[in-house]
């Protein structure tokens, strides 16, 4: 498959992970209706939100798996380039489409967004932030680790899921499931990002503060990310070859 191609999708599925992650966090974590008559919160709240970050991936995986890697994140590129997985070469414009991409998916979520007289940009946009920018307000330390080490088992688990050893066919699954996991822990610290690109997105249209804390989801992901995959290609892949 040609590079040209394999940007494409590249592009197209990191629209889907911002559009469909980003946008389940903007227009349904919480959501106000009624219930027999009564007020009552039918949002997805952050379970849900993981969810939809998590289907986002295992969806495109088996999309775009075989065309580009569906790598969709930054992060995920180097980390695979640090495991001997993927050509240096095709670094930029690799992480050129999958930023655009992320852009472009915000986009529409902002014109979307946008037809509710409610919606405003100061609510976040689904950016992601650190101190009182941070949905429960923790530190820039404690934010800065929680990105590199939950990049770094999300790093892991694809090395791992992807690895010629691993059962065919399963890894989108466990990859999926993984990213839901990590959500599921990092919300509550900075909206969680494990991608550079998708803090991109949000926080071009947010600007301000967002775009003033976006070196932290680009230099902490990338951290983690590259740990995992110099890791998993010197103490795994090197025991395996010894056999």
């Amino acid at each position: 498959m040609s590079l040209g191609k394999r940007c494409i999708a590249e592009f197209f599925g990191t629209f889907w992970l911002v559009f469909g992650g980003c946008g389940s966090a903007v227009l349904a974590a919480a959501f106000a209706g009624s219930v027999g008559g009564a007020p009552a919160n039918l949002g997805i709240g952050f379970v849900g939100v993981s969810l939809a970050f998590g289907l986002t991936v295992l969806t495109m995986a088996y999309t775009i798996g075989h065309i580009s890697g569906c790598h969709l994140n930054p992060a995920v590129t180097l980390g695979l380039t640090a495991g001997g997985r993927f050509k240096s070469v095709d670094v930029v414009p690799y992480i050129t489409a999958q930023v655009l991409g992320a852009i472009a998916g915000s986009f529409v979520l902002y014109v979307i967004a946008s037809g509710n007289a409610a919606f405003s940009l100061a609510g976040g946009f689904a950016s992601n932030g650190y101190a009182e920018h941070s949905p429960g307000t923790y530190s820039m330390v404690s934010c800065f680790v929680a990105e590199v080490v939950l990049t770094f088992f999300f790093l892991f688990i694809i090395h791992g899921a992807t690895d010629k050893r691993a059962p065919a066919g399963f890894a989108p699954i466990a990859i999926g499931l993984g990213l839901t996991l990590i959500h599921l822990i990092g919300i509550p610290v900075t909206n969680l990002s494990v991608n550079p690109a998708r803090s991109t997105g949000p926080a071009v249209f947010v600007g301000g503060w967002a775009l003033a804390q976006l070196w932290l989801f680009w230099v902490a992901p990338i951290l983690g990310a590259v740990a995992a995959g110099t890791l998993y290609k010197t103490v795994f892949e090197a025991d395996a070859s010894k056999r």
